[in-house]
């Protein structure tokens, strides 16, 4: 369950990151209080750091549970290589962004890492 858990913390980590890309601070000045709460008022410019709080602490969460069973460099390495192909997924399937072939191949190098630190991963001694 634990790798269960760093996945998902990646994920998190992944939407913590667009959340970081899309916020906008000079706009939080013009939301208006009687606005802030609507599509076309602050809504657009809250969402971004209301993801990046829930997402941060989502990610801290599953991260620490995953870290009490794997060892924490090697949750550590699998949680960042992790990340990464998932932020290039989304970016080439979501944001329609150019990819060439050595990034893909080396991002498949990063995936045979991944799969060679879990299956020859150590379990941590409690």
């Amino acid at each position: 369950m634990a790798w269960v858990y760093l996945i998902i913390a990646a994920t998190c980590e992944t939407a913590w990151n667009f959340c970081l890309k899309y916020m906008r601070f000079n706009d939080l000045k013009a939301i208006e209080l009687n606005s802030f709460y609507k599509w076309q008022g602050g809504l657009p410019v809250l969402l971004p750091f209301v993801g990046y709080v829930l997402f941060g602490l989502a990610n801290i969460y599953f991260f620490s549970t995953a870290i009490k069973q794997i060892p924490m460099a090697v949750a550590f390495a699998v949680w960042t290589a992790t990340t990464l192909v998932f932020l290039k997924i989304a970016e080439v399937s979501f944001f329609h962004e150019r990819t060439s072939w050595p990034e893909v191949f080396f991002m498949m190098l990063i995936m045979v890492g991944i799969l060679g630190l879990k299956i020859y991963a150590t379990p941590s001694v409690k």
